[in-house]
């Protein structure tokens, strides 16, 4: 197995992201820095990345999980707040979150060790719909949900990669799917699919028309559903939905 695909399915990082170890030396096999990713891992070679010795491939793994709100989506929190890992009690295998969901909102978020291809589904490139269901303080005419169909303005913060400084772009969101789901007096439900995945795009989008998201849900990515998993469970993806992904 080449050394790139070995740190891999490792669950370190993504295929590229083991490209990159591996050229700026972090990566030793048998004691010896390598800097060549096509290296072909023989059986009883001792592979280290950043001075840790590697376990070797994991049996990889898919996860649904239902995140409730008030955990961050990541595998560890500065902030000392609970994150996702905190709600997988029996998962052995080192998995991480693929993509994000806020500390917000709650709803379906995949785990994987499956390092290359959560980096493919991951990608702005793949435009992999998402659908969610916001509950609006207040209900949208029809000249606000035509604005959110066509897309809006948008303020994203960003890193200059030069200078390391931060700083706030416009930017026009993609065209999405917006459908009235419930509406009463002072609040409304609306399902919103988007074939991206900007930094509270849809808590954005809704401050764009003038309204404010009261709950978000994401209920779906792609063609796999949230369903019935109670919030702070999770499932293992069935082959079916496996095989959606490996497609896409």
């Amino acid at each position: 197995m080449r050394l790139n695909k070995y740190i891999a399915q490792s669950g370190i990082s993504s295929r590229r992201g083991a490209d990159e170890l591996i050229k700026n030396g972090k990566v030793s096999v048998n004691g010896a820095v390598l800097k060549e990713p096509g290296y072909d891992v023989q059986e009883g070679d001792t592979v280290t990345v950043n001075g840790s010795v590697l376990d070797g491939p994991e049996k990889l793994c898919w996860y649904a999980l239902n995140k409730p709100a008030g955990y961050v989506t990541t595998r560890k929190d500065e902030k000392g707040r609970p994150t996702v890992m905190d709600l997988l009690t029996d998962i052995n295998a080192n998995v991480f979150p693929v993509g994000r969901l806020d500390y917000d909102s709650c709803g379906l978020l995949l785990l994987t060790n499956d390092g290359e291809l959560a980096n493919k589904i991951s990608k702005p490139s793949s435009h992999l719909e998402k659908t969610y269901l916001a509950r609006l303080n207040g209900t949208p005419t029809e000249r606000q949900l035509r604005m959110l169909r066509s897309g809006v303005e948008i303020d994203l913060e960003e890193k200059d990669p030069a200078t390391g400084k931060r700083y706030t772009r416009k930017y026009k969101t993609r065209p999405a799917t917006v459908t009235m789901v419930s509406q009463a007096a002072r609040e409304c439900v609306l399902e919103i699919k988007i074939s991206e995945g900007k930094n509270r795009q849809i808590r954005k989008m809704a401050e764009a028309i003038g309204l404010r998201v009261l709950a978000l849900q994401r209920t779906a990515i792609g063609e796999i559903k949230l369903g019935r998993t109670k919030e702070g469970g999770y499932r293992r993806l069935t082959q079916a939905e496996m095989e959606y992904l490996k497609k896409l």
